[in-house]
């Protein structure tokens, strides 16, 4: 299994998904690779600073560097997991054939399927709506009832950000990943 984490800049969030990921896949004997990319992010740079105190302090040894997201980096990936919805609708767009594979750290961590159905028909609708956009038709008062309709339905799949904020803000969200990923651990343990 090959594990692609993504946030905005990959300072932050994602390479905190990585690091703690990787850590956990050594110590549960897993058979996966994890890395992290970002949607706006520039190739080389350093992560946080507050990122890379928290993995240490966690344990995590190796250095983490910020990536742009790439298409190689979507063929490599079996499975790509977004911070927040924005970035999946992101990555969905910029690479529309890794719709399948694609989804928030959170989606895919819960089992509703009644959610997951939900998000399907918004993330379907979303793509008509768009296309209809470009091609200068108008949307329906009914279209968009449905999207809020779907929207209201769904919970909040979303990763808090702590960009620019103090290291209580970055231990938060560090907290929110760490039980996703435990999460997560499980499912592949299942799976294999």
């Amino acid at each position: 299994m090959r594990i692609l984490f993504v946030c905005t800049g990959n300072t932050c969030r994602s390479p905190m998904a990585e690091g703690l990921m990787r850590m956990k896949v050594r110590q549960e004997g897993l058979v996966a690779e994890v890395r992290s990319a970002g949607v706006s992010a520039m190739t080389g740079g350093p992560i946080s600073r507050h990122s890379a105190a928290l993995l240490q302090e966690a344990g995590f040894e190796e250095t983490i560097s910020s990536f742009a997201i790439q298409s190689s980096d979507i063929a490599w990936a079996d499975l790509v997991l977004t911070m927040t919805n924005g970035h999946k609708r992101t990555v969905i767009q910029r690479f529309p054939h890794a719709v399948d594979k694609t989804f928030t750290l959170k989606e895919y961590v819960e089992d509703n399927t009644e959610n997951l159905e939900a998000i399907a028909e918004r993330e379907r609708l979303i793509s008509e709506l768009q296309m209809k956009q470009a091609l200068s038709q108008a949307i329906t008062e009914e279209e968009r009832d449905r999207l809020y309709t779907l929207e209201d339905a769904i919970p909040d799949y979303d990763i808090s950000d702590p960009f620019g904020g103090s290291l209580s803000d970055y231990q938060t969200t560090a907290a929110e990943i760490e039980a996703c990923l435990a999460k997560l651990v499980r499912k592949l343990k299942e799976s294999s």
